[in-house]
This record gives C-alpha cells, structure tokens and sequence, in this order.
C-alpha cells in the first residue's frame, strides 16, 4: 500500500491511498468463494455456480462489501503511517472497483491546529473585590418575602388598577370566529400592569369592575412572541370575576421557618450570605477565566478545523432544544430554527474550540495528570452538589468509559486554568458602579438557593 499527503492547509489533508490491484484481486476472489457456497441459485448446485452467473447477479454488492472493508482497513493503516492525529468525520469519495488495476482514493480529513509551546507566564488580570453588603442581603429577604405573599380579594368596591391580580375570563376572535392561539380561558390570573398578555391588554380591562364584561380589539405586534397571533388583530371579550390584592408576611422568625429547615431569621441571613458569597467567587472564576483567554488569544493564533467547531456548534444547539424541551417548547414557539441558532452562535462555537485547544497544548505541554486523590475529591464534590451518595457517582462513571475520559479531561483543563492564574500577575479592584445591574441576576438566584 501507497500513502501520500497533501497539505491543503495547517489543519486540512488530503491522503491519498494506493493498494495493490493484487490485493483488489485477492480480496474479490475472497468474496465470491464465500458466496459460492453460501448462495442458491436456481439450476446450479450449491456451491457449483460459475463466477460469471455470481458476478452477474451479485456484482454490485460484493464490489460495495469488499470496497467497505478495504476503505477501512487501509485508511486506519494510512492513518498509523502518517501519525495523523485526526478531528471529525474524513470525506472519502470511492472509485469503482478494477482488478486489472491498482485501487487508488483520496481521503479528506482535518487535524488539530499545529502549535509552538505557549508562554502563558505574566498575563496581567484584574481580580474584582466583590464583598457582601447588609443591603443586599435585605433584597434578597424581600425576594423571599414576594415569594411568600398571600393573594386576598379586595373588600371596597373599586375598579381594577395598576399591580392588582385579576381573575378573568377571556376569549379572542378574528372576524367574529374563536381565535385558536387565544381560545376560551377561564380564571385567567394576570397581574396589571406586568403586560402578561400585552400593555394594551392590561390598559384595556384598567378600571373593570368585578362581574364587567369587556369588549375591545388587540392589535399585536408583528415580532410578538407568540407566532400565532404576532400580527394579528384580536377582538377579546373579558370578564372579571375578582380583583385580588398582595399581602406580605413580615418578616421574622415565623417567616424563616416557614422557609424551610430554619429556626431563625438569623439563620436564613447566613445562608443569603454564604449564597451570595459563593455567586461572587464564581463571578470572580469566570472574570478571571475570561481574562486569561483573551490575552492568550492575543499571543497565540492559529486556523481551526471546522468540524470541531460544527461539532461545539451542534453541541449549543442541542442544549438549547433540552432546555425548551424542559420548558414544553419548540424552537419554532420562540421564532427560531435550528438555522438561526446556527448563525447566531457559530462565533461563541468557534471562541470555545479555540479555548479548548489551547488548554489542550498547555495540558500537553505542562505533562499535567489528575490524580487518584484529585478524582476522588472531585467525585466527592459532585456528590455533594447534586446531593447523591459518591458510590452511586462512581459506579455511573464506571458503566460509561467514555464519560470518565471526558470528566477527567475537565478537571485537567481546570488544572491548566489555575496554574495560568498563579502564573499570572493580579490586582485586586473594586467593583465597578455598572456592575450592580449585573447582579441582581446572581441575586435572585442567591433567593432562590435559600
């Protein structure tokens, strides 16, 4: 067998493979002799029909056996021969099969990017001092305290207005027919003022009274988030059965064990912190992680093999379906395609290739391995997170080889992430006054984790 390699590109080759027309010959005769005894063919025997009747009625498919095998075969060899480190799926176009003649194809395929060693010693980070604060920790009992409102009806009479809860009843009609995207709703709870259907809606029913009945024309936007009724114009007749007001709880020691497992109000203060702490030394981890990657991008340049960014691009894609999925939706609920996904986040699957690959080098380049202990501990730690026994978590990774590899592969690029920060020369600063928007996401959570 011949193999020769032609660079397209640092990270695209095409081999081309050359086998013997002896071997084609060797391997064709193989193949009929094993079908001779195995095929029945009416007037002949078994075993006793001629080649030219075998080759006549089989030809195509034993050419497509012999020509699958041989692909194989020899394309692992090539492989082994020229030391390719091969990423995706290589792009093979197979000629007929000739026996009078040598069994020559060329198979595309990508590599990972060639890379010098990488100095990641002095990188200049910024390390935000983020620090708890009494008001924060306030917000979050407010938070707590929203969660735990009661709703009760409203004893004057009045019209409904801005931040009362309504029960109504509703139905929406095109041309005087039911509209299938707004059908008939009954004790509909919506909140005035928070646009649940839309802010025309709600300035609509403004000033009901309870037992009135309403007939008005909503005209949605053509970029409205349902796709049913974006652009449409819907006549809806409304009745209002109760205007509901909040009441809060105050909050005490009361209010705390009605939490959970607390005691005291004391208690669920530590527990907003030690949440709120924790959000923060994550927000730190990734400040710093972002740092790191965009000085090194600045020192390290090289092409990407495209199948691995089709590969991180399918993987966001997928995620992003499950997480509609959880929620009982489609993309197409939310105006998007697998397409749009595509073009929308092709960049962040090309950012998050490169990264990889660079942790891989330095991985490589350092000689870093994970410990028996480090595992260990990381097991553990999983354990602990999603609250299940670390013999249970162990014995999913044993059943599955594969996930070990890439669990393990994890914590070496996490390795590789902590020893680019030591070498690293850091400042601590304050946060910046923008920051505070930013927060009240890791916020909620902090509520929600309490």
């Amino acid at each position: 067998m011949k193999v020769s390699v032609e660079e397209v590109s640092p990270v695209k080759k095409v081999l081309e493979i050359e086998i013997p027309k002896e071997k084609i010959a060797k391997e064709l005769d193989k193949a009929y002799n094993t079908l001779k005894k195995q095929a029945k063919i009416k007037g002949f025997r078994p075993g006793k029909a001629p080649r030219s009747v075998l080759e006549r009625l089989y030809r195509k498919d034993v050419d497509a056996d012999v020509s699958s095998r041989l692909l194989q075969e020899t394309f692992v060899e090539a492989l082994a021969e020229t030391k390719l480190d091969i990423v995706g799926r290589p792009e093979i176009d197979p000629p007929a099969l000739d026996p009078s003649v040598p069994y020559v194809y060329k198979a595309t395929v990508e590599v990972k990017p060639p890379m010098e060693d990488i100095d990641f010693s002095g990188l200049k980070l910024k390390k935000t001092r983020y620090e708890v604060s009494d008001e924060e920790i306030e917000l979050q009992l407010k938070m707590l305290q929203k969660n735990l409102a009661a709703q009760k009806p409203i004893e004057e009479e009045r019209g409904l207005q801005d931040g009362d809860y309504a029960l109504i009843d509703y139905e929406g009609f095109v041309d005087g027919k039911p509209h299938p995207a707004a059908g008939k709703t009954e004790n509909f709870a919506v909140q005035i003022g928070k646009a649940v259907i839309s802010e025309d809606f709600d300035e609509q029913i403004k000033g009901m009274q309870v037992g009135e009945t309403r007939e008005f024309e909503i005209a949605f936007p053509q970029d409205y988030k349902n796709p049913e009724l974006a652009g449409a114009r819907v006549t809806f007749r409304v009745t209002l059965r109760e205007i509901r007001e909040e009441v809060l709880p105050p909050i005490d020691d009361e209010f705390a064990k009605r939490l959970g497992n607390y005691s005291s109000l004391e208690e669920v203060r530590g527990e907003i912190r030690k949440n709120l702490e924790n959000g923060y030394a994550k927000r730190t981890e990734q400040e710093l992680n972002e740092q790191v990657f965009s000085a090194l991008l600045e020192r390290v340049s090289f092409e990407l093999p495209q199948s691995m960014v089709d590969y991180e691009l399918e993987h966001i894609i997928s995620d992003t379906e499950r997480s509609f999925a959880s929620s009982n939706m489609r993309l197409e609920d939310a105006g998007l395609t697998r397409e749009k996904l595509a073009e929308q986040y092709r960049e962040t699957a090309e950012k998050q290739v490169r990264r990889h690959l660079i942790l891989d080098k330095i991985i490589a380049q350092e000689k870093l391995e994970v410990s028996d202990a480090e595992m260990d501990k990381a097991f553990d730690d999983m354990a602990r997170a999603i609250g299940q026994p670390v013999a249970s978590i162990k014995a999913y990774y044993e059943a599955n080889p594969d996930k070990i590899d890439a669990f393990k592969h994890t914590l070496l690029e996490k390795k590789a992430i902590e020893l680019i920060i030591d070498s690293s020369e850091i400042e601590e600063v304050e946060p910046q006054a923008e920051a505070a928007g930013e927060e009240s996401g890791a916020d909620e959570k902090s509520a929600e984790d309490a």
